[in-house]
């Protein structure tokens, strides 16, 4: 497999993040608003995987972590996830709460651990993510950096 190599989005990538969001059914109603911090996993100069941070203060909202079908199982996605921890620590966060519908077992094994979804942040739950984007039945996760 070729090289794949992550890096922090520009403005020039949103279409492709956007069409990569849409075609595995995450939110982007929100992104202009939102404003999270996207990063890209690239190979040959093609977008495969993307994932963001929304901050809080010292607490930041995981989301939009999509990979595409044909490098899945690849360790692309973890690639990610531990991009956006990178990042999160490198900025002062703390903890990383995200909501998922399809991927517990993948952010199981990345050390996430289901929560209450009450027991989010306040900040958080404030989030268009959490109150109205993705399902009451949607799984809470949380991670805290160390």
């Amino acid at each position: 497999m070729p090289i794949t190599r992550i890096r922090a989005a520009t403005d020039q990538d949103s279409a492709l993040i956007r069409a990569l969001l849409d075609a595995n059914s995450l939110p982007t109603s929100d992104l202009e608003a939102a404003r999270p911090q996207f990063v890209i996993a690239y190979m040959d100069e093609q977008v495969i995987a993307t994932g963001a941070l929304q901050p809080f203060g010292s607490v930041a909202l995981l989301r939009s972590v999509a990979v595409e079908p044909h490098v899945r199982g690849a360790g692309v996605g973890q690639s990610i996830v531990r991009e956006l921890e990178h990042l999160a620590r490198a900025n002062g966060i703390k903890q990383l709460i995200l909501l998922t519908q399809t991927a517990k077992s993948f952010f199981a094994a990345q050390g996430y651990v289901v929560i209450d979804r009450a027991s989010a942040p306040p900040a958080v739950q404030q989030s268009e993510e959490f109150r109205s984007l993705c399902p009451a039945a949607a799984l809470c996760m949380a991670k805290t950096l160390d």
